[in-house]
């Protein structure tokens, strides 16, 4: 009897592995990542006024769909977008499949409004899916879940794209069903498939609705959180609902925001998880979608202070470019995002990999954590003098790409250790590296 119990156990194990797998995506790399690209690109890069124009011009539907005559990515070349994110340090990408417009950027076959009919007439996502397989490089798609182009999506209880010229409505269910198929169609034919980012919940919610019950509709998250994890066990799910996570989301993005901030006012009722991985979103001027006439770019100091708050908070930067029409990502971008990989390339053991420390990044800047070791980055210098407390003893500390050495004390009676800053500092990001031999609870 003992022995067919153990048979059996032999034989089904595997079987309670994987279905374990169904709703625990393994996201250590996702965890240790810290830097990803986001790629919005679509027809609306044709009329160089970012990704929303069909929705705030409007456009009638009839009108809008012409670009599918006009839209041709010539210069596509997914091997050099997939470069620019390694040179950039970046560890994963999230491209557009599908935004707002309905608009699908792959060979699908529940839609003809999509990049096969176009003059370029080439799977966008079946180039990039090869090229980020060739380069190791993690590939996921955002997806929305509006659309302002069909008209089985619930338009009437919507708070966008009413003005689109539609009439005709369809079957909510109908629109569930395209959905299923799509994602099933992108978790099916393009290969590992590291992530599944949703957008569009909150059109069919009040404006500063604080909770998913306040939905107009259901959107049958369940059944299609289950659809994903089926098919792809360690695709990893975030929806931009703005909310706190549901069930079946394996990790919390913020749009604009860093975890727990709300200048953007997307993030007034969104708790920061516990127990989720964190990632924030943001763009590298001022939009998503390629707008001609957005100058308002970020300086390599700006992003690199972002990125290192963001780890200070145990989160993720998913970083935005907007590509032109054609395919081309422009020169500023190009060299920002080179400019963020060359300060990576040699202080990036201080971003991947480590945690949030155990205070939240600060008005002076941001501490990462690697074990026990801190990594104390100072972006803002506010006076001669920086006090922390730390428990616990202090084997070591020193700076990083500071040529002076490192002068600090200890009052033991408090834990609080000053740290003179009466030196010449690095103009980016001037580092301290400190060893202790006690475990503090750190943030994420």
């Amino acid at each position: 009897m003992k022995k067919l119990f153990f048979l059996i156990v032999a034989i089904f194990f595997p079987l309670f592995v994987t279905i374990g797998q169904t709703t625990i995506p393994n996201h250590r790399w996702f965890d240790e990542a810290r830097f990803g690209m986001f790629i919005h690109f679509g027809p609306y890069a044709v009329l160089a006024d970012g990704e929303w124009i069909m929705n705030q011009k409007p456009y009638k539907v009839d009108d809008y769909m012409k670009l599918q005559q006009i839209f041709n990515p010539s210069c596509f070349d997914a091997d050099a977008w997939v470069s620019l994110a390694k040179a950039a340090g970046m560890k994963y990408i999230v491209f557009t499949s599908r935004h707002h417009d309905g608009f699908s950027n792959w060979d699908t076959k529940l839609s003809d409004w999509n990049i096969m009919n176009t003059p370029y007439a080439k799977d966008l996502i079946s180039q990039l899916a090869e090229a980020c397989r060739k380069q190791e490089m993690k590939l996921g798609f955002y997806y929305s879940l509006l659309d302002w182009s069909r008209n089985d999506y619930a338009y009437e209880t919507g708070r966008t794209g009413k003005n689109v010229g539609r009439t005709v409505q369809g079957n909510w269910n109908d629109y569930i069903e395209f959905m299923k198929g799509q994602l099933t169609e992108l978790l099916t034919n393009y290969g590992d498939v590291s992530l599944i980012w949703f957008d569009g919940e909150w059109d069919q919610m009040p404006h500063n609705a604080s909770s998913h019950e306040e939905s107009a509709v259901d959107w049958h998250f369940s059944e299609i959180y289950e659809l994903i994890h089926a098919l792809q066990p360690n695709c990893m799910i975030a929806n931009n609902h703005h909310l706190d996570p549901l069930p079946g989301e394996d990790y919390q993005a913020f749009e604009r925001d860093l975890p727990g901030r709300n200048t953007a006012g997307y993030s007034e009722h969104a708790t920061v998880s516990k127990l989720l991985p964190l990632e924030t979103c943001q763009t590298i001027n001022g939009s998503w979608g390629y707008k001609l006439q957005d100058n308002r770019y970020k300086s390599l100091t700006e992003l690199i202070h972002y990125l290192i708050s963001a780890a200070g908070y145990g989160s993720n930067l998913l970083l935005n470019v907007g590509p032109e029409s054609t395919g081309r990502i422009d020169s500023l971008s190009s060299e920002l995002l080179c400019g963020m990989g060359e300060w990576l390339n040699r202080f990036g053991y201080t971003i991947y990999g480590t945690s949030g420390g155990h205070i939240p990044p600060q008005s002076w800047g941001a501490i990462t954590r690697k074990d026990q070791t801190y990594y104390i980055h100072i972006l803002e210098k506010e006076s001669d003098k920086l006090s922390i407390f730390f428990p616990g003893n202090i084997i070591s500390a020193r700076w990083v790409n500071v040529e002076e050495k490192l002068r600090w004390s200890r009052d033991e009676k408090t834990g609080i250790v000053t740290f003179f800053l009466d030196v010449p500092l690095d103009e980016i990001d001037s580092i301290i590296e400190l060893s202790s031999n006690n475990l503090i609870q750190n943030i994420k």
